[in-house]
């Protein structure tokens, strides 16, 4: 049995493209998206459409609950909101809106959620510290801290699943906790550690035991650049976080 994992597209039809042409060679069995399928611009429209058109079991990411009314309060958060109205339908953003917060798959073995069980803006296995400067996630302003690992069990463990699947740190990284693998997937865009390429997960389950492969794959960052740059107001902002592979947050 093989699982892909993506999360946290963030509107990068170009980094999609890359992604699902890694993804497609390693022949999985189901696709599981986590997330934060449209929030960016370079090329939301067609990305939305690509992940559509996967099939995945899908949850909503913090980033989906924006869609929600009186979702967005940040002043970029709202000017981005905007402009994607005018890129996807409101069929299309309704659908989204209306994910899941979390889903089983593979009859009960696969737990997958965005942020926790209980909260897509949250953090499963590490917590966001800021430092005196702090200003966003993924910055240079502040640092993960490890979740406490009994908080941690008492969260895993009655989900009662071999392997629990989560993304939204933007950071990819595994442990286990009793007999259950949980893996926070790397983000398809906006990565925090310097490194641009585009990340995806594969799980293979091969005699009762799940193993865990994180990807990374170059996409074409310049025509992503471009993109955005031609055709919404956030080009500048766009160019600085992929070619730099540091997230800067896009607001609440």
């Amino acid at each position: 049995m093989r699982v892909a994992v993506i999360s946290d597209v963030h509107g990068n039809a170009f980094a999609l493209d890359a992604v699902l042409a890694d993804l497609r060679a390693a022949s999985p069995d189901l696709i599981v998206n986590l997330g934060d399928q449209i929030e960016g611009s370079a090329d939301p429209a067609r990305a939305a459409a690509l992940q559509v058109g996967l099939g995945a079991t899908e949850v909503r990411g913090n980033n989906e609950e924006k869609l929600w009314p009186g979702g967005r309060r940040a002043k970029i958060s709202l000017e981005l909101g905007a402009w994607l109205e005018t890129q996807l339908d409101a069929a299309a953003l309704a659908r989204l809106a209306a994910l899941p917060l979390t889903a089983h798959a593979l009859d009960g073995r696969l737990f997958a959620c965005h942020g926790t069980p209980h909260s897509a803006w949250d953090m499963l296995l590490w917590e966001w510290r800021f430092d005196s400067a702090g200003s966003g996630m993924g910055t240079e302003a502040g640092f993960y801290r490890a979740r406490d690992p009994r908080e941690l069990r008492a969260i895993v463990e009655p989900l009662n699943a071999e392997v629990v699947v989560c993304g939204h740190t933007h950071r990819p990284g595994a442990t286990r906790v009793g007999d259950t693998l949980v893996v926070n997937t790397g983000p398809v865009s906006d990565q925090v550690d310097g490194d641009p390429r585009a990340r995806w997960t594969l799980l293979e389950r091969r005699a009762g035991q799940w193993a865990v492969d994180f990807r990374a794959v170059p996409f074409d960052i310049e025509a992503a650049v471009r993109w955005s740059a031609a055709h919404s107001p956030f080009g500048e902002f766009e160019a600085a976080l992929m070619r730099r592979g540091e997230m800067v947050g896009r607001g609440g």
